[in-house]
């Protein structure tokens, strides 16, 4: 009885802590050491956006009720901002520490196409550091900062993306030529303005070729945003939230630490230019979670900086893990790169689903970047109607889609090795088993460099129905124990 009593004790303590905390399950029993992640703790008091004269109706803009609201919390300790029903049109918002802004059911955010509210600033982009339009919501240097609830927040992304005439309908193209100021810049592809046609001229998605305050400005438009900054961020929640139609990268945590992403839906049109839904890039301990997400770019793509600047940063994005979440469109379900230089270590993906991505598991980096991916173990995928690889590792990434590059000839089969130095991408002891894979166009692809193939890589209990074969291309060690690949 003693025994008895002494278990069900036992049992009724582990169920206070897990009550304490939902999210202590996931970091337990990984094969890496990862610290407990909690929610951030924000101070029990609220303020109503309507409170601060903001519009619902979407006319007018709420901007300055939104700075009001999160400076009146601020100057309080924190606490909670309510976004009650309604359309709330509006520029820039900046989250500060101890901050919770919640949309309540029916509460959409949206961001205004006005380019003349969001002023250039500096920060990163696809890995580099640079200058680019201020993000629609953003926190630098917060501490416990969440945004929960179950409304939509609509970054506007029509106004800022360029489109490619061979993604969306006819239809659609010839609606796209007709908006007034827009146009088709070269054959085939579409811009939202003349202001975003002279941008792109003179600069690229990193880098533009601008070097005083007037050049910058006079690309400005090109420069378009990640629609969620948070950067050197601590104690950070997401959670239930719609976030959709971004004008770059839909959310990107940089440099964050002890970060949830739970139950929330990521989306973006399929023809979305750069529409990737979730960045996370050089963060420490992060839990994605219970999450969808569907978007014309990558799906859950793991980062940490590019070439020079990503190695300089020497921030790896490590202890992360994956569970439970599904993606739709997107260039890649789960993917690893390419802006990898600082590193990408102890990562967990499991019990996720991803149909009718482009790629299902994707690594992918290049000559130039450095840095070493490591220690990713990935169990429990579900994977249908894949259009290209269920699995593909290639270090020679250049900028496009798989399909994109299949449609052109695919990338060097054949090339020179050269000297290894820390421009060298390093790939090696990735565990991936019990995957599961109904229709791609090919079972897997290993395509390492011949002066760094791609090591250490074992296969478990894979199940893959596929047009073509698997291959292998400067890859050691690589293990397989009950591979099964069925061509059809």
């Amino acid at each position: 009885m003693r025994k008895i009593t002494t278990t069900l004790l036992m049992l009724a303590v582990a169920m206070c802590v897990a009550a304490a905390n939902p999210y202590k399950t996931f970091t337990q029993n990984l094969p890496f050491a990862m610290p407990e992640v909690s929610a951030p703790e924000i101070p029990n008091r609220q303020v109503l956006l309507s409170d601060f004269g903001a519009d619902p109706t979407g006319s007018n803009l709420c901007t300055e009720a939104f700075a009001q609201a999160v400076e009146t919390l601020t100057a309080k300790g924190g606490g909670h901002l309510v976004v009650p029903r309604g359309v709330w049109l509006t520029g820039p918002i900046v989250l500060k520490s101890n901050i919770d802004l919640h949309l309540e059911k029916g509460a959409v955010i949206l961001f205004a196409a006005d380019e003349t509210l969001y002023p250039l600033v500096k920060t990163s982009f696809e890995g580099l550091d640079t200058r680019r339009c201020q993000s629609p919501l953003s926190a630098r240097g917060a501490t416990n900062v969440s945004i929960t609830g179950d409304g939509v927040i609509d970054g506007n992304g029509q106004y800022w993306r360029p489109v490619k005439k061979q993604k969306v309908t006819e239809d659609h193209w010839k609606r796209l030529l007709a908006q007034p100021g827009s146009m088709e810049l070269r054959k085939g592809y579409w811009v939202p303005s003349e202001g975003y046609a002279q941008g792109e001229r003179g600069a690229n998605m990193n880098v533009p070729a601008a070097q005083t305050e007037e050049e910058w400005q006079a690309v400005k438009r090109f420069l378009r945003p990640v629609m969620i900054s948070l950067v050197e961020c601590k104690n950070v929640l997401l959670q239930g939230v719609i976030f959709q139609n971004s004008p770059a990268w839909n959310l990107h945590p940089l440099m964050c630490e002890n970060i949830i992403i739970d139950r929330v839906l990521v989306r973006n049109p399929a023809y979305a230019q750069n529409g990737d839904a979730l960045d996370l890039e050089s963060c420490k301990n992060a839990l994605i979670v219970n999450s969808r997400f569907d978007a014309g770019d990558d799906g859950i793509c793991i980062k940490s900086g590019k070439d020079k600047d990503g190695r300089l940063r020497a921030r790896p994005c490590e202890n992360v893990v994956v569970d439970g979440c599904t993606v739709f469109a997107g260039h890649g379900g789960f993917v690893v790169g390419s802006e990898m230089s600082s590193g990408v270590r102890n990562i967990s993906v499991k019990n996720c689903q991803f149909v009718g991505t482009d790629v299902g598991l994707r690594f992918k980096s290049t000559r130039g970047r450095g840095g070493i991916v490591e220690n990713i173990y990935i169990d429990g995928i579900s994977m249908s109607d894949i259009t290209t690889y269920a699995l593909t590792f290639n270090m020679y990434y250049g900028g496009k889609s798989v399909s994109e590059v299949l449609a052109e000839g695919g990338e060097p089969k054949e090339v020179a090795s050269v000297p290894v130095t820390e421009e060298t991408p390093i790939f090696r002891n990735i565990d991936i088993r019990n995957v599961v894979c109904h229709h791609a166009g090919f079972a897997m692809e290993f395509n390492g460099l011949p002066e760094m193939p791609i090591d250490g890589i074992h296969l478990e209990n894979l199940w893959i129905t596929a047009k073509h074969d698997a291959t292998f291309q400067y890859s050691k060690n690589i293990t397989k124990k009950n591979v099964n690949i069925t061509l059809y």
